[in-house]
């Protein structure tokens, strides 16, 4: 083996997908974790918390790697983590740093995109020969949010709020691509196949486990309600479009009828 890899956020839903990939291509991979594991599958796991000004430990993970792979995320400290990984990186002479974004993080004024786009900026500036790739949102998350809403009495529908979702797997399959390629800078975007308004894919949702309920439209205001409606958080030019649809996804989840027929994006969902 040769090439070793750290891969951050191994354990999580990208990491699932991409850690068997790269060690089918016969790299030594090295999972960087927040509690310790044994090795297992011939994959080492490295107990390091990215938030923390843990120096010693992030160097000890990055020793004798080539590859990084950032897929450790959060709702809140992507900035920061990024900029302590970064910081080692530097430090452990690593040759290429691959990083996992959102669709729009330059464009949609909430948190979690404003500090994917710091993370972004960071890893840029490092200094370090990088891969950027933006995904849409997951199948996974959007089952997760359906989950949730299809709590609520009604099913509420935010005006204009739509979104593109990718499967996982997909995505992962792309980074290691990427992973086991040369640095390329920001590559293409890769969003799904289709676009649904954010009520389709609760009440798709809610077919395939046999419930209903009342809709009921709400405005979505601000900067990020013009944002959605004018479809900015959609995949833009130069985007790649995955084959697995919500409905095939759903299926396998949760049991649903069958899936719908796969319809190709728009020409702008599709950034053609």
């Amino acid at each position: 083996m040769s090439d070793k890899i750290l891969v951050t956020g191994g354990t999580g839903t990208l990491g699932r997908h991409l850690v068997p990939l790269l060690r089918q291509a016969d790299r030594e991979v090295r999972v960087l974790t927040r509690h310790s594991r044994p090795t297992a599958d011939g994959v080492q796991y490295v107990a390091c918390d990215l938030l923390t000004h843990d120096d010693a430990g992030l160097d000890a993970a990055l020793d004798g790697v080539t590859t990084v792979v950032h897929l450790a995320g959060g709702p809140k400290g992507d900035d920061v983590a990024t900029r302590h990984l970064v910081r080692a990186a530097v430090r452990a002479q690593v040759s290429h740093l691959v990083f996992v974004s959102v669709i729009a993080a330059d464009l949609v004024p909430i948190g979690y995109f404003q500090r994917k786009l710091a993370s972004e900026q960071i890893v840029a500036a490092s200094g370090v020969p990088y891969t950027l790739l933006r995904a849409a949102q997951f199948h996974d998350l959007a089952l997760f949010t359906a989950r949730k809403m299809a709590k609520l009495p009604v099913l509420l529908a935010p005006g204009g709020v739509r979104w593109q979702p990718v499967d996982s797997g997909e995505v992962a399959a792309r980074l290691a691509e990427l992973a086991l390629d040369e640095p390329a800078g920001r590559v293409s975007d890769l969003a799904g196949p289709r676009v649904y308004r954010l009520d389709e894919l609760v009440e798709g949702y809610l077919r395939a486990v046999g419930k209903r309920r009342p809709r009921l439209p709400v405005h979505v205001p601000g900067k990020a309600g013009r944002v959605y409606r004018s479809g900015e958080n959609l995949s833009l030019i130069g985007t790649s479009v995955g084959r697995r649809t919500w409905e095939e996804f759903l299926a396998a989840q949760v049991g649903a009828a069958a899936p719908e027929p796969v319809v190709q994006a728009g020409p702008r969902a599709a950034g053609l």
